[in-house]
Order: C-alpha cells, then sequence, then structure tokens
C-alpha cells in the first residue's frame, strides 16, 4: 500500500471515531411581533400619532419632564370652546397594569387595561362630558439626560424608548386628544409637586378665571390608603400618599381607580405628614426670645430645614445678633474665626448650625469660656419630616429662598437624627429657649408652603 493510502486510510479512520461537532441552534432577536410588522403593508400600519418633547424644570438645566401628545387622525379640538374640566389620571395601576403580573413591567407590550371599563369611560368623559383628559405620571426608572458623574442605571436609559412605545400604544387604543406627562426626576415636576398641572394648565392656556377645580378631579392608586381585610383577604396599604397630596395641591377632587371606575366606597387613609396640624398662625407672632447679656454667644440647636436661619432673621438680627454659618463659611474653623472676631469686637453672635451633639456644642461653650461671655442655647424642636418638607420648600420656590439653597439629601435628615442629642442646661449654657415650629412668614408665603413637597 503507498503511503498516499495509507494516509487516506488514516483520515477515514479518524473521521470515523471522532464524533462530529454539535451544531448550535442560531439565537435570533427578531420577535414574532417583529416579523409580523415586517410583512404587514405599509397602508395597514398603525401611523405613530404620539408627538414627544422634554422639558426642564429650570432655566438652563436638563431636560427631566417627558411629554407626549396624542392627537387622532380626527385631529384635534382646537376650534372647539376651551374645556375648562379637568379629568387626570395616574398610569400605572389606574389606567394599565402588567399583563404579565410583574409589579414593574420592562417590555413595551406588556401591559393591559387596568380594567376593561377604562378605555370606554375615558372616551365617555372626552366625548360626551366635555372633559380635558390628562396623564400625569412619575417615572423614576427612565432617565432623559443623565449627569454623567452620577451613578445612573443603563436600564434606566434604554427604557425610554420602550416607555414611548407603550404609551403611544395606551394613547392608540383610546384615540382622543391627550396628553401625557412623565416626570423622571425628584424636582418640581414630580407628584406631589405641582410641576406637571402647572405645565398642562400653561400647554392649554388654563387659569384661575378658565379653570373650573370643582368639577375637575384626578384619580390614582398613591391615596394613602390604609391595610385592612376584605372578605378574608388582606389588602395591602398604599405606597404613598402622593396622589392624594397632589389633589390637595391643586385644589380638585380626588379619586381612587377603585372609586371612579368601579364605584366603590372610599378606604381609610391616613398621611405620614399632615399639613392640617400646622395651620397658619398670623404674621404677629409672639417673641420668645430676648438679649439678656451686652456681648453673648447663642447656640442654635435643630435639624437642618427647621427654620433656624428665618429665626435669626425675624428676631435675632433686629437686636443686633451677626450670623456665623457654616454653609457660608464651608469649614468649622471659619465659624469659630469669624465669631471670635465679633465677640472681640463687641458683638453677640448666633451659631447658626444644627449642634445635634454635645461633643460639637461643647466646643463653643470652651470657646465662650475662652472669650469669658455667656453661652445660650436656642432649640428648635421640629419633627425631622416636618423639616424634609421645609427644605423642599425652599429649595423648590425662589421667593422664599433668598440664600439660594439647593435641596439637601436624606442623608442630612438621617445623619442628624442618628447624632443627636437634646441640649442640657449641664452642657454649660446660661438658659435654653424652646422654640416650636409655627410657619413664619406671610399669608402668600403660606399659601406656597401649605403644599405637599415630598
Amino acid at each position: 500500500m503507498s503511503s498516499s493510502s495509507k494516509k487516506r486510510s488514516a483520515e477515514s479512520h479518524e473521521r470515523d471515531v471522532t464524533p462530529p461537532p454539535l451544531k448550535r441552534k442560531a439565537q435570533s432577536a427578531i420577535t414574532k411581533t417583529a416579523v409580523a410588522n415586517f410583512f404587514t403593508p405599509a397602508s395597514q400600519k398603525p401611523k405613530d400619532r404620539t408627538s414627544w418633547t422634554e422639558r426642564s424644570p429650570a432655566e438652563g438645566a436638563a431636560a427631566t419632564l417627558l411629554v407626549g401628545k396624542y392627537v387622532p387622525e380626527t385631529g384635534d379640538d382646537g376650534n372647539q370652546p376651551k374645556r375648562r374640566k379637568v379629568a387626570a389620571f395616574d398610569l400605572d395601576s389606574t389606567l394599565i397594569t402588567s399583563a404579565s403580573g410583574k409589579k414593574h413591567a420592562n417590555e413595551a407590550t406588556d401591559w393591559k387595561w387596568w380594567d376593561r371599563s377604562v378605555p370606554g369611560r375615558l372616551k365617555q368623559l372626552y366625548n360626551d362630558e366635555g372633559y380635558r383628559v390628562i396623564i400625569l405620571t412619575n417615572q423614576a426608572g427612565l432617565a432623559l439626560h443623565p449627569d454623567p458623574k452620577a451613578k445612573t442605571p443603563k436600564s434606566h436609559v434604554e427604557r425610554v424608548p420602550r416607555f414611548k412605545q407603550k404609551a403611544n400604544a395606551v394613547l392608540s387604543q383610546l384615540d382622543i386628544p391627550l396628553t401625557l406627562y412623565a416626570a423622571t426626576e425628584k424636582d418640581r415636576f414630580r407628584k406631589p409637586r405641582p410641576g406637571m398641572w402647572e405645565e398642562l394648565c400653561h400647554d392649554y392656556a388654563l387659569d384661575e378665571t378658565s379653570l373650573d377645580l370643582e368639577h375637575s378631579f384626578f384619580v390614582g392608586d398613591a391615596g394613602g390608603r390604609r391595610a385592612e381585610l376584605k372578605g378574608g383577604k388582606a389588602i395591602p396599604k398604599d405606597f404613598s400618599c402622593s396622589d392624594r397630596n397632589l389633589a390637595h395641591n391643586v385644589g380638585i377632587t380626588f379619586k381612587t381607580p377603585e372609586e371612579f371606575f368601579l364605584g366603590e366606597p372610599p378606604r381609610d387613609f391616613a398621611r405620614d405628614f399632615d399639613l392640617i396640624n400646622f395651620p397658619f398662625a398670623g404674621e404677629n407672632e409672639e417673641v420668645k426670645f430676648e438679649k439678656k447679656n451686652e456681648t453673648e454667644l447663642v447656640l442654635f440647636c435643630g435639624p437642618p430645614g427647621a427654620g433656624k436661619s428665618t429665626f435669626f432673621w425675624k428676631h435675632l438680627k433686629p437686636l443686633g445678633y451677626e450670623r456665623v454659618n457654616q454653609d457660608i463659611l464651608k469649614s468649622k474653623d471659619k465659624c469659630f474665626k469669624a465669631a471670635t472676631d465679633f465677640i472681640r469686637e463687641g458683638e453677640s453672635v448666633a451659631i447658626d448650625a444644627t449642634n445635634a451633639d454635645p461633643d460639637t456644642r461643647a466646643q463653643w461653650v470652651e470657646l465662650a469660656k475662652k472669650l469669658k461671655v455667656p453661652i445660650r442655647c436656642v432649640w428648635f424642636r421640629t419633627p425631622v419630616q416636618l423639616c424634609e418638607h421645609n427644605d423642599a420648600v425652599r429649595a423648590l420656590n425662589k421667593h422664599m429662598n433668598p440664600e439660594d439653597r439647593q435641596q439637601l439629601p436624606k442623608l442630612a435628615f438621617t445623619g442628624f437624627a442618628a447624632r443627636y442629642k437634646e441640649p442640657k442646661l449641664k452642657e454649660g449654657f446660661e438658659d435654653i429657649v424652646e422654640v416650636d415650629f409655627k410657619f413664619r412668614g406671610t399669608e402668600e408665603e403660606y399659601k406656597t408652603w401649605a403644599r405637599y413637597w415630598l
């Protein structure tokens, strides 16, 4: 046998022994829906009738509000009389829910109507009852223009096209002129803050004279409802009260989906923080603070947002006190130097800071001893949740924010609570003046303050 014959024989034997490679099934990324859509004639494909725009919470800021305006093939209602009544709805768990049963649906097609009556009822509101129908939804899972420095999940950016696709499908099935507003960040647009409502009023040229607040309403699932047993089944409490609070903020009626679509009676609800407990006390507040010494050091103690700065400007500045504030001076050492300089010049000083713990306060007590001046304490007994509310009011309303302060992170309040010990006379104070919270401002400012901002 020749060498070439032997070689072919060996190769043949090797091929017989070695098993053939396994063939892997190709994984296609093409869905059945995409295939069906590809073969659908262009004349039969539904036209995307939703136009999308983005809006910023402030001049120069990145856009955070996504706005989708749907106009049916028959056109909008621009030539008709202005619709003065607004029927506003939340989206998830109010108009729609996931078809898969997942709490948070990621796929654009994973949705169904919350109840079979929803589309017919919304069409009736628009066609027969003369309402302007609007959707106001918080969508914190979307990111329109994420800050490159922030750790925004990539998925938040990727979800935007899918959300638009789902929203367009919802609006197409309703097929009435309708605008959807989606707040993606924790700014003035996010419910219960009134930013989205203000946008819709601007878009449809509605103001106090033309808007029928009495007959307008908002429907949402975040109503602050308590947990209860119904027919032997446990019904959990609502995750928040933001939808009910939005309705309060704009002065319209609130209903849950169960009340509006199913005709069920209202359930008991509760707010963790209720503004009804803080009525307007008038501008002529009784002053609880008096100057006792020619030169003295006054130490404030209380959470961020407790009203310390407002109290200083209203009650201590007129008495001739100078203010030392670490938010302005940026370091504790600069605060100590500024206070020392003022006292050596014979000026009384107020230390406008949180001073949460005895160790921090002890440093100021030691300074007062060194400078040989009395030290007093003003204790702001303000609940932390109320302070968070005050901070949000200040940051989101320029006319109540003369120092242009930014909203504080949650950590500023939890950090204070973790360190806080109430001040005691034995720490070295001449006296402790206790200040319970009262809104200190004009009646017009109170109208802004007495909205829900968290």
